[in-house]
């Protein structure tokens, strides 16, 4: 991926020195609209390496998203992302191509982007949404309109699910970002109102599913029009993106740590639903291919 053609983004905010923890912090406290993207796959390690089921760990997680709940935490205040470190290089240069394609298309619409902070740590983080560990992987919090990233989450991608290339890292920040851009076009309010009145969220069509699926369709779509603006993409990059989708499906990370599937406690998708939608949002560049809240098929 030739990602040095990409505009650098002003949004990126380093908070590594002034972040940390881990899992020693004040417990994982995640609100909105679900754990970060990979983060399953973390706490599947995590809870094979502490001796419990992972499951457990997930259910007990999923019992804190509501924002409203959450105690207030004091935000990282961090520096403007500069200098001469490629990854972080890398990510300014990523998020500043989001806000260049969701500028556009929320403009055809007669509508006004709103461009997400990116925030770097390390270990732990304090947001709107309460205190975090980098165990859940990146995360986008609507209570303050920002996407959280330890650098380390691409190592663990590399290391333990064999997600290499900087298009996979690169659809992982995009994914965050459609999930920014869920909560401004009122999506994220919705699906948070049918949670307080007891919808179902987990499953295989649940409504947790059925958002994070719409998420990876707008990675695609971003996908779509990045390669037409700065053709960046080289050969194998499409499939960098799709094998890090697959390797974070449920049902790949459940057969992984218990030997079975049970979609009813599906929360992101099944491989094979990650790369359908990544694909149709890739495909057609189209936001209105996603609508994932509508398909009867997933």
């Amino acid at each position: 991926m030739l990602w040095r053609k990409g505009r650098r983004s002003d949004n990126v905010v380093d908070a590594r020195d002034e972040t940390g923890g881990g899992m020693g912090g004040g417990g994982l406290r995640i609100g909105g609209r679900g754990l970060g993207l990979g983060g399953v796959a973390i706490v599947v390690v995590v809870g094979l390496l502490m001796g419990q089921d992972p499951m457990t760990i997930l259910g007990s997680l999923l019992g804190q998203m509501d924002v409203s709940q959450q105690a207030p935490s004091r935000p990282v205040q961090g520096k403007p992302a500069s200098g001469n470190d490629p990854q972080v290089e890398f990510v300014r240069s990523i998020l500043g191509d989001t806000e260049d394609t969701w500028g556009e298309i929320f403009a055809r619409s007669n509508a006004r982007y709103e461009q997400p902070k990116l925030i770097l740590f390390n270990g732990g983080v304090n947001s709107a949404c309460g205190f975090a560990s980098s165990a859940v992987g990146p995360f986008y919090c609507p209570g303050d309109h920002r996407v959280y990233l330890d650098l380390g989450f691409f190592r663990e991608m590399e290391q333990k699910f064999s997600a290499a290339g900087d298009f996979a890292q690169a659809y992982v920040i995009a994914h965050e970002v459609g999930h920014h851009v869920q909560n401004l076009l009122g999506i994220s309010a919705k699906i948070q109102a049918a949670r307080q009145r007891g919808a179902r969220m987990e499953g295989a069509n649940g409504l947790s599913v059925r958002q994070e699926l719409q998420a990876d369709c707008f990675a695609g779509v971003w996908a779509n029009h990045a390669q037409q603006r700065l053709n960046w993409l080289e050969p194998g990059d499409v499939e960098e993106a799709l094998n890090a989708a697959n390797a974070i499906g449920d049902d790949h990370l459940q057969r992984q740590a218990r030997g079975t599937v049970m979609p009813d406690s599906f929360t992101h998708g099944s491989s094979a639903q990650r790369v359908r939608w990544f694909k149709i949002g890739f495909e057609s560049g189209s936001p209105g291919k996603c609508d994932t809240f509508k398909a009867q098929a997933l």
